[in-house]
Order: C-alpha cells, then sequence, then structure tokens
C-alpha cells in the first residue's frame, strides 16, 4: 500500500474507527508502543544514561562473585541503541553524544588491556567515521569538534594500527 493510498484509507474513516485502530496497532506491535511511549515521556537523559552504562559493562562488566567477568567489547550494543535512538527521534546531540562514547570507552578499554583482534580496530574505526558523518549531516560536527580530535589523538597515543585511517578522516576538516 502506498502512502497515498493510505492517506485516502484514513480519511475513509471516523475519529472513533482511527482511535481504534491506533491503539489496536499500539497494543499489536511493540514498537507502536515504544514510540508512543517516547514521544509522550521523552525522557532522554534517562535513555541517555542506560545507553552508556549497557556500553560501558560491555568493556568493563561488573564483577558478580569473586572472580571477574570477561570483557564482551561488542560494538554491536551501541549499534543497536543508536539505531533505536535515530527511529525514535532522539535528538542528533544526544546521538552523536552516545556515537563518541562508544569509542571513547572502547579506548580506555584498549589503554590498559592490549587488543590483538584486528577487527576490534576496524569495528572503531567504522564507528569513528559514521560518527563524524552523521555530525556533518546534522550540522553539529563544531559542537563535538574537541572529542573528535581527542579520540584522533587518543589513537595516535596508543598505536592504533589504522591511526593513518583515522587521519585521513580529520584531515577532512580543519581544527
Amino acid at each position: 500500500m502506498s502512502k497515498r493510498d493510505l492517506k485516502k484509507y484514513l480519511n475513509e474513516l471516523n475519529k472513533e474507527q482511527l482511535e481504534e485502530q491506533i491503539i489496536e496497532l499500539y497494543e499489536k506491535f511493540s514498537t507502536v508502543k515504544v514510540y508512543y511511549n517516547f514521544v509522550f515521556n521523552p525522557k532522554e537523559d534517562t535513555l541517555l544514561q542506560e545507553c552508556k552504562i549497557k556500553i560501558s559493562h560491555e568493556y568493563f562488566p561488573i564483577k558478580t562473585t569473586g572472580r571477574g567477568k570477561k570483557p564482551k567489547m561488542r560494538r554491536s550494543v551501541a549499534q543497536k541503541y543508536i539505531k533505536h535512538f535515530i527511529v525514535l527521534g532522539v535528538d542528533p546531540f544526544v546521538i552523536a553524544d552516545v556515537m563518541l562514547y562508544n569509542i571513547e570507552i572502547a579506548q580506555t578499554f584498549s589503554s590498559g588491556h592490549p587488543i590483538k583482534q584486528e577487527l576490534f580496530y576496524k569495528s572503531m574505526f567504522n564507528s569513528f567515521e559514521q560518527a563524524v558523518v552523521f555530525m556533518i549531516a546534522n550540522g553539529i560536527l563544531q559542537e563535538f569538534k574537541a572529542r573528535i580530535v581527542a579520540i584522533h589523538k587518543e589513537t595516535i597515543s596508543q598505536k592504533w594500527k589504522n591511526e593513518s585511517e583515522f587521519d585521513a578522516i580529520i584531515e577532512r576538516f580543519e581544527y
């Protein structure tokens, strides 16, 4: 069904029928429920804190009993939050903050734990590139430039294997 056909169909319904359909969608599809819950109660600060805690636990898991848990270091956790925030229409500043936080926490971890997996470095570069592209697209790069430069400097200081790829991104804009 095209958007035009949907509009035509919705125009034919009366107010009560429309309300019934929306309530049915709300009850049937969790994504609709999440969307409406966010629209009517957009606690972005709470969402942001929950997100940052989950991301940090990927690198610094909470110890349960005696032995510490092994860090999972999954980029996908942050990516799911970022995608979810974009779908909900969360403020681009919040999304950019999460994007950079993911890289910063990974760098904090890697500063004390040597990482041998090439995939980690490639993954962090992909996150960095996506973050910069997102910020440029939303016109908020200037507000985050200091953090971007700090991430770049940290790749140099930690001697990341793909440091030159980070250089190439930084060279695209002046700092």
